[in-house]
């Protein structure tokens, strides 16, 4: 059960953390060249190629995406030895509760009201599904 709530908890912290590196990659995205609307498909193709080779240099980015990646190996080992029934709800609503915290923490706007109920009420139900 610990390592299913320790891979909500990566995921969600990574998540909230990607989020920052992918608004710096959109932020390089709208000062660079666009394609030509009239580029062949090989030409697009390379183009998207560049924009995704250039969100995996930003560190921000591609540090907690290694992280998340090494999270879902651990997730996919946890697999092996615990229900799924109980598995797969445990670790995504660990997810998407870790996922509000970390935004909270990094200074994202949040309605903090609707926040914490909303994570209350995922507290609440990994609760029922241990002790079922």
């Amino acid at each position: 059960m610990e390592k299913m709530i320790a891979v909500g908890l990566i995921w969600g912290a990574t998540n909230a953390i990607m989020r920052r590196g992918a608004l710096l990659w959109d932020e390089a995205l709208k000062s660079s060249p666009k394609p030509h609307p009239h580029s062949t498909l090989s030409q697009k193709f390379l183009f998207s190629l560049r924009n995704w080779f250039k969100l995996l240099c930003i560190w921000q980015y591609s540090v907690p995406f290694l992280i998340n990646l090494s999270a879902s190996a651990t997730f996919f080992a946890i697999l092996s030895d615990a229900p799924l029934s109980l598995a797969v709800p445990v670790t995504n609503a660990t997810t998407f509760a870790a996922t509000a915290l970390f935004g909270i923490l990094l200074g994202e706007k949040t309605h903090l009201p609707r926040a914490f109920f909303g994570t209350a009420l995922i507290v609440l139900g990994i609760c029922f599904c241990i002790n079922s």
